[in-house]
């Protein structure tokens, strides 16, 4: 299993290239707003995994009228959005999603943008979720699919039987954890979005300044020999197309209350 702290330093690592990259997880952001009317939201809102406030920022255009809290694990990342909107509306957090330090039922709306994947097991973060939310508050929340990169994993697979990419949640598994969880009225949109490279090193090299190249648990111990690595790259070839080198991102949108 990853332990947080390696999650953390990749983040905090990751933080001033972070924007440079983001391009779907921005595209990702917004139109995870569009499932509810932001000008109806009121009370407390939190942003968890803000990473460097993108949906912050939105959700503060969109509705004036909010007071926000900005939360996420690396500190470096809670800096880069405090120096891009200072704003007495939002009040910045350090803190582990699994361990909030918010009161019971004082939370009106959570939002989260591709972030609870890095939340195992996803059904712990959402009881915790559960419990900061006010009675029928509102979760909003997008996180990636069962077939996101599922070419690197095939190329990898053809190498070794170590895990080098995160497995996620099906559908169905979602679904059924988000109720056990104590969710209702939950609305699940699934999107594929296909990005396209000229090489696979621009892949990995963009995986590693989001912070994204952290592996759950199955990896290898030993680090990756360029033979193998070499091995990789060319099983990854069969894949390439007219555009360049294909990347699968699956991603669920997801609307529920508490």
């Amino acid at each position: 299993m990853l332990k947080k702290n390696s999650i953390k330093h990749a983040f905090a690592n990751a933080a001033s290239s972070y924007d440079h990259v983001a391009s779907l997880q921005r595209q990702v952001g917004s139109q995870l707003l569009t499932m509810i009317d932001c000008s109806l939201l009121q009370g407390l809102v939190m942003d968890l995994g803000s990473g460097t406030g993108f949906l912050t920022r939105e959700l503060l255009t969109a509705n004036s009228e909010l007071q926000l809290i900005a939360l996420d694990l690396a500190l470096p990342m809670l800096e880069i959005a405090r120096y891009k909107q200072d704003s007495p509306q939002i009040r910045y957090l350090c803190a582990d999603a699994e361990r909030l330090p918010v009161m019971t039922h004082s939370l009106d709306t959570v939002c989260s943008n591709l972030a609870l994947q890095w939340c195992f097991p996803l059904g712990k973060v959402l009881a915790e979720l559960k419990r900061v939310l006010k009675p029928e508050g509102q979760l909003l929340f997008s996180t990636f699919g069962s077939q996101t990169l599922q070419e690197l994993k095939i190329a990898w697979s053809e190498v070794d039987n170590y895990r080098h990419v995160n497995e996620f949640y099906h559908q169905n598994e979602l679904l059924q954890i988000l109720q056990e969880a104590g969710f209702k009225q939950i609305q699940l949109d699934c999107q594929v979005y296909l990005s396209n490279y000229d090489r696979v090193l621009s892949l990995l090299k963009e995986l590693q300044l989001l912070g994204a190249d952290q592996v759950m648990d199955g990896r290898n111990p030993q680090v990756t020999t360029k033979t193998r690595l070499q091995a990789m790259l060319a099983s990854y070839e069969q894949f390439r197309n007219e555009q360049g080198i294909p990347a699968t991102f699956e991603v669920f949108k997801v609307v529920a209350k508490a």
